[in-house]
C-alpha cells in the first residue's frame, strides 16, 4: 500500500479535504475541519510509512495488544489515536483501509446532526 492509495481513498469519503496544517511533511485528512487521518510524508520517504487515525478508546488498546504495527500516535491523544506502521508489512491493505474506515466515522460520530446533515 502507498500513501497515493491512501490518499485517493481517504479524498473518495464525502467531505474529505487535505493540507498540512502542522508543516511541509504532515499530511493531514479532514472530514468537515476534522482530523481523522495523519500521514507523515517524511517517514514515507525513509520507508517507515505509517498513519495515524483516530479509534474508539476500547479498539485503540485491543489493537495494540493484537497486532506489532499498532501503537501510541506522537502528539495526539494516545487514548483516541493509533499509529499504524504500514512498512512493517504486519496488517493488510484491506484492514488498513477498514482502519482507514473506523477513524472517518469516529470524527463523524463526534459531530452533531446538524454538523453531519451538512454531507
Amino acid at each position: 500500500m502507498n500513501i497515493e492509495q491512501i490518499r485517493e481513498y481517504c479524498l473518495s469519503k464525502k467531505g474529505t479535504t487535505e493540507s498540512f496544517p502542522f508543516d511541509k511533511d504532515t499530511l493531514v485528512f479532514k472530514v468537515l475541519n476534522k482530523m481523522f487521518v495523519i500521514a507523515p510524508l517524511n517517514k514515507w520517504e525513509s520507508g517507515e510509512a505509517s498513519i495515524t487515525l483516530k479509534s474508539d478508546p476500547i479498539y485503540t488498546v485491543e489493537l495494540r495488544e493484537q497486532y506489532e504495527s499498532v501503537y501510541p500516535g506522537p502528539y495526539v491523544s494516545n487514548k483516541h489515536w493509533n499509529t499504524i506502521a504500514i512498512y512493517k508489512g504486519e496488517l493488510p491493505a484491506k484492514f488498513i483501509l477498514e482502519l482507514i474506515d473506523h477513524s472517518y466515522s469516529m470524527v463523524l460520530k463526534g459531530m452533531s446532526k446538524k454538523l453531519r446533515a451538512t454531507l
